[in-house]
């Protein structure tokens, strides 16, 4: 059996997450990804930033960002201690409103 697009290279974007092709591929497979929020008080940015600042292992490999680091950098964090930084004051703002 062959892997699911959104898990080959082809599926992913170079500057981290998926590309459309992925997310349509895990669509097909009845999840329901969107683009990453860059910017904004938007609550799901909170939660995405929240959840991967606590994921564990290292933001290099090599030399290299990893994943996780692209990830996060896509969703406008430089780092995990950034990411929850940032998913505190979006919660912040929001529950002000």
């Amino acid at each position: 059996m062959k892997t699911p697009v959104y898990a080959r290279k082809e599926g992913q974007n170079p500057k981290g997450g998926l590309n459309a092709k992925g997310r349509a591929a895990a669509k097909a497979e009845g999840m329901n990804l969107k683009p990453p929020v860059k910017s904004g008080n938007n609550p799901r940015r909170a939660s995405f930033l929240a959840r991967m600042s606590g994921n564990p292992g290292p933001e290099y490999k090599d030399g290299e960002p990893t994943r996780l680091l692209l990830s996060l950098r896509a969703w406008g964090a430089s780092s995990k201690a950034d990411a929850k930084a940032k998913a505190k004051r979006i919660s912040e703002r929001n529950k002000a409103k």
